[in-house]
């Protein structure tokens, strides 16, 4: 893998991992609102149950307790994999858990709730594959039938939306944990390509530099054994098989460094994508707009442009938005914008040695470069005639 290549699978894999973390806790947030609805209900049921402010209180701060011990046991699925130190603890928090549940039934009477409050947990730890799906299954019919029990019982439950939350959490849990699950083997399906992809390039290069050095290698073997023979008998036949050696060494050379560059080389589109990553990692709106025809665009002069003044925005814009552009003019010109804001009109919008190396680039290809600096509005424009010709 190239030094670009494994800086673009880096810049890629924490952007990737940026999400990932995002949708893990997109996933926390989604599991604890069902906790959160359900231990609102059980306190709203409690309420309807018993006259006393007391019993309800404690049913409340019960049900604040029994939510705050679920929260570790979800933080530790994600790390699941990993060896886990803390057996005793999730022990200890299942055992809060429980006595929530004993102390909602003291003031309710309802065995749903109870039962609820210690399989809402069981379903977070980290069953093997399969067993989890049994353990849901099991619980949906258990709770269902509990709270069948109750309404039997005379006890104020027959309420659609607290049966409803109390019968369908745990599998709810269990989906969005599903997800989460299907979502990581992405992430890790996605790491495996990204090396397998990398070990195919490494094996490219190697044997595109084997054949390279091998077929001249040989040649210049070859030549320098009819050197040694005709070294005495013909010496001006040997000194022309001694040119023609020198030339197949400069042909490898020449080999070696043109397969060198085509590797260094990067595609505009690209050089001005990974420019736009940048931006907005750094929390700078961009936007971008690149011709159809950029590869045709001269890359050694651009390339070096587009990391430059991206550099640029990045060390001294101190703005909200910066635009990208890179288009062929009707006079068959390229032309490469950069324009940013500015956080402040004094400070400063580009080193001059950076412009400097800028216009260099520039000249030596018989174009130009002008900066346009309109209030907080900055902008660079890079242009270079596409037939080389001054612009």
């Amino acid at each position: 893998m190239t030094t670009l290549d494994a800086t673009r699978f880096a810049t890629g894999g924490r952007r990737m991992r940026r999400r990932i973390t995002a949708a893990w806790w997109y996933t926390v947030a989604g599991v604890l609102a069902f906790e959160v609805i359900m231990a609102l209900l059980i306190v709203s049921v409690s309420a309807s149950l018993t006259d006393s402010g007391l019993e309800v209180a404690l049913v409340a701060i019960g049900s604040a307790i029994w939510v705050a011990a679920t929260v570790p046991l979800l933080i530790a699925y994600r790390g699941r994999d990993e060896t886990d130190p803390v057996r005793g603890r999730t022990l200890a928090l299942l055992l809060v858990c429980a006595l929530c549940g004993a102390g909602a039934w003291l003031v309710t009477g309802m065995w749903v709730a109870t039962v609820f409050a210690i399989a809402q947990p069981i379903v977070m730890l980290d069953w093997p594959r399969g067993v989890r799906v049994r353990i849901v299954i099991a619980i949906t019919i258990l709770l269902a039938a509990l709270w069948f029990i109750d309404v039997q019982r005379h006890v104020d439950t027959n309420s659609a939306t607290f049966a409803f939350f109390t019968v369908a959490t745990p599998a709810m849990t269990v989906l969005t944990l599903w997800w989460w699950d299907i979502l990581l083997m992405l992430d890790t399906a996605r790491l495996s390509e990204s090396r397998t992809s990398a070990a195919q390039e490494r094996l490219r290069i190697a044997t595109d530099l084997h054949d390279l050095q091998g077929h001249h290698l040989q040649v210049i073997a070859l030549q320098l054994e009819l050197i040694d023979r005709l070294w005495e008998r013909d010496p001006a036949a040997a000194r022309e098989h001694v040119r023609i050696a020198r030339e197949s060494v400069d042909d490898a050379r020449q080999g070696t460094r043109d397969l060198a560059r085509g590797f260094r080389t990067v595609p505009l589109a690209d050089e001005i994508a990974n420019a736009a990553d940048l931006l907005q990692a750094a929390g700078v709106r961009t936007e971008v707009h690149v011709d159809a025809r950029s590869s045709d665009a001269p890359v050694d002069v651009f390339g070096p442009v587009i990391r430059e003044t991206t550099t640029n925005v990045l060390r001294h814009g101190g703005g909200s938005w910066a635009t990208l552009s890179l288009a062929l003019s009707d006079g068959g010109v390229w032309r490469y914008e950069i324009a940013n804001d500015r956080a402040s009109q004094g400070a400063p919008a580009i080193d001059g040695s950076g412009l400097e190396g800028i216009s260099r680039r520039a000249a030596e290809a018989g174009g130009g470069v002008d900066v346009d600096q309109d209030g907080a509005r900055f902008a660079v424009t890079v242009s270079v005639p596409a037939t080389g010709g001054p612009a």
